[in-house]
C-alpha cells in the first residue's frame, strides 16, 4: 500500500463551509497542509479559518466565495488561489472536488427541476472544477486531483437516488479517464467513495432517521484524509464495511440488490 505523504501539500477544497469539506480542512490543517477553501457561505469559511488558525497560529488558510455553478467563477477562483500560493513561494498541489448536493426525485414524477439541479451541481459544475484544476496541473507538470464520489456510484440506484448516483458515477469516470490518459506522469488522481458519513446530506438529531452504518463526520473524514494523503487511486471509506459492501452492491442479483437499497 502506498504510504501517506508527510510533505505538506497545498490543498484547495470546494464546498468547504460545512460537512465533509470543513472537516477535511480541519484534519488536513492538523497534518500541516496549507489550505485554500471556497464555498458560497463565506461567513462559515471565515469562522473555519479562525478556528484552524486559533489551533495553529499562522497556518496558511486562504478563503474565497464560490458558487460552483458559476463556471467562469470556478476558473477565476482556482487561478486566484494558485496566485495566492505563488506569493508564498508555493504551487497549488492538490484540488479536492467536493462541492455537491443531494436533491432528487424518482424520474418521471414531475421533479425534473430537482434532478436537473443535482445534475448541474454534481456533474457539470464538477467538470468545471476538474477542467480548472487540470489547466494548472498540466501547466506545472504535477498535481493531485481528488474527486469525492459516493458508494452510490457503484451501481444505478432507485427512486430519489437515481440522478444523484448517476452524477457520482460520472465524476468518478472523469478522474479515471484522466488517470488512463496521464498514467506514469507526475499528476495523480484519487476517487473517494464515501459511505454513510454524518453531514448535511446525512443529518442526525431529533426527528431524523439516520441511514444504517452511519459514522461520525470525524471518523468518516479521517478515512477520507488517509486515502487522500496516500494518493490512493480509489477508496471506499470507511474501509470497513464499505470496501466489502461496495462489491456486494455492485454484483448482487437484482432481488437482493432491491432489498439492500
Amino acid at each position: 500500500m502506498t504510504q501517506a505523504s508527510t510533505i505538506p501539500r497545498t490543498t484547495l477544497i470546494t464546498g468547504a463551509s460545512s460537512g465533509l469539506g470543513a472537516e477535511m480542512a480541519r484534519q488536513l490543517a492538523d497534518r500541516g497542509h496549507p489550505l485554500a477553501l471556497c464555498a458560497r457561505r463565506t461567513e462559515r469559511l471565515d469562522e473555519l479559518r479562525a478556528e484552524i488558525q486559533a489551533a495553529r497560529p499562522g497556518h496558511p488558510v486562504h478563503v474565497r466565495a464560490l458558487d460552483v455553478n458559476d463556471h467562469d467563477a470556478v476558473f477565476e477562483t482556482v487561478r486566484a488561489f494558485r496566485d495566492d500560493f505563488a506569493t508564498e513561494g508555493l504551487t497549488l498541489d492538490r484540488v479536492v472536488v467536493n462541492a455537491g448536493i443531494g436533491k432528487g426525485a424518482p424520474l418521471g414524477t414531475g421533479r425534473f427541476d430537482a434532478n436537473r439541479e443535482t445534475a448541474m451541481t454534481n456533474f457539470v459544475a464538477a467538470l468545471a472544477q476538474v477542467e480548472a484544476a487540470m489547466e494548472i496541473f498540466r501547466a506545472q507538470g504535477s498535481g493531485h486531483l481528488v474527486v469525492v464520489s459516493s458508494v452510490s456510484a457503484v451501481r444505478g440506484m432507485p427512486k430519489a437516488m437515481t440522478t444523484y448516483a448517476a452524477t457520482k458515477a460520472a465524476v468518478a469516470h472523469l478522474a479515471e479517464g484522466l488517470r488512463a490518459e496521464l498514467h506514469g506522469s507526475a499528476i495523480k488522481f484519487s476517487v473517494i467513495y464515501p459511505g454513510y458519513i454524518a453531514s448535511e446530506m446525512n443529518p442526525t438529531g431529533p426527528g431524523t432517521t439516520p441511514p444504517p452504518l452511519l459514522v461520525s463526520t470525524e471518523r468518516g473524514v479521517r478515512a477520507m484524509v488517509a486515502a487522500i494523503e496516500a494518493e490512493r487511486a480509489t477508496a471506499h471509506v470507511p474501509g470497513l464495511p464499505w470496501e466489502v459492501l461496495a462489491r456486494v452492491i455492485k454484483h448482487a442479483p437484482m432481488p437482493l440488490f432491491r432489498k439492500l437499497v
